[in-house]
């Protein structure tokens, strides 16, 4: 019987050829893919050393440690992204991956939890407190958007000035969700941690030193994995027949956040849907609120045009996968049906991503 721990260590497997791929020149296509497949039990391990850490060093520090590391995978992968001057990858990932949770996951948490359990309930106010923060992480980066459509030969400097102050501003707001979920309105977001808890020990035999240390291992293992992959994706993709774009926005994040996402559904199927709804949309967030601005910031410090003018047809995807996960979840009931909506309309926008032609500038 294959369960997630056998998975897992079977993809181990793809980090010795990976590198074997890189070294002895197999091929740009090999290893993009077996890059991509290492990564996955890496960033399930990260989660897995971060949450054993949170254990030990308690509930506040642990709340906050697990919302850094959150999406380490991403923010690792994007920044090697970054580096490489790869912006409209990075921008692609940023959507994709706020996309993916809000209709990936969600939609099949729903649909797997909803054929098990006739109609599962999770918190409708912090439902309706992320939809608020996820419709602040659409404005902000439809703004800049708007004011480079909107303006004549505006400077690209001047765009990044932008993007930069807009990002401080999301820090913050990120800051201060997480006070309010962790410290003011934690009530809210209990039901969530007790069925954590279950698997949870009192933290006395947890070996913190061997969890931080295979915490760095693992975040060092993803950072080479993730060049590998960057280094090999624009001819990767070329060859395979995909675009930057489609990659960028579909691939990417579900690579980066396979192990998440089996979490998510995993705990649905048990009836614990308030744990996958803050998985799934808690990812989202951080993605928005964090990773993106962090992204920006770091731009601007290595001399990348990294700002918040997105492709507007990356926009639009991301307002209707806000608008329709917002729409679902605002009553705090879910069922297969509504999961099987999610589902059909990522399969449409991965479709016409799949179609879109080529963006100039975004290799």
């Amino acid at each position: 019987m294959f369960n997630k721990s056998t998975i897992l260590s079977i993809l181990l497997i793809f980090i010795p050829l990976s590198l074997g791929s890189e070294y002895l020149e197999w091929g740009a296509s090999i290893t993009f893919i077996t890059a991509g497949l290492a990564i996955v039990p890496l960033a399930a391990f990260m989660g897995q050393a971060t949450e054993e850490i949170a254990v030990v060093v308690g509930p506040n520090l642990g709340g906050l440690l697990n919302a850094t590391f959150g999406n380490a995978t991403e923010l690792i992968l994007a920044f090697v992204a970054l580096q490489e001057g790869l912006i409209g990858v990075v921008k692609a990932t940023i959507t994709g991956s706020i996309i993916g949770n809000l209709l990936l996951v969600v939609g099949f948490s729903m649909l797997l939890g909803g054929l098990r359990y006739k109609e599962q309930e999770f918190q409708s106010v912090a439902a309706r407190v992320n939809a608020s923060s996820m419709n602040l992480a659409v404005i902000a980066i439809l703004l800049p958007t708007a004011v480079q459509y909107t303006s004549s030969g505006i400077e690209e400097q001047t765009l990044q000035n932008l993007s930069v102050a807009v990002a401080v501003v999301l820090i913050l707001v990120y800051g201060l969700t997480l006070l309010f979920s962790m410290k003011t309105h934690a009530y809210l977001y209990e039901v969530g941690m007790v069925a954590e808890e279950e698997s949870e020990e009192d933290g006395t035999n947890v070996n913190l030193s061997k969890w931080v240390i295979i915490l760095l291992l693992v975040t060092l293992g993803v950072a080479i994995e993730s060049e590998l992959l960057v280094n090999s994706l624009e001819e990767a993709t070329s060859s395979l027949g995909l675009t930057a774009l489609f990659t960028g926005v579909i691939l990417l994040p579900i690579v980066g956040n396979a192990a998440e996402h089996a979490t998510a559904v995993t705990v649905a199927m048990k009836n614990k849907m308030d744990l996958s709804m803050s998985v799934a949309v808690g990812s989202s967030l951080q993605i928005a609120l964090f990773v993106a601005p962090v992204l920006v910031i770091a731009g601007w410090l290595l001399g990348q045009p990294m700002d918040l003018d997105f492709n507007p047809f990356e926009l639009v995807a991301v307002a209707v996968a806000v608008l329709i996960t917002n729409s679902i979840s605002s009553d705090g009931r879910s069922n297969w049906l509504e999961g099987t909506l999610l589902l059909a309309t990522y399969a449409v926008i991965g479709l016409a991503f799949y179609f879109h032609p080529v963006v100039e500038g975004l290799g």
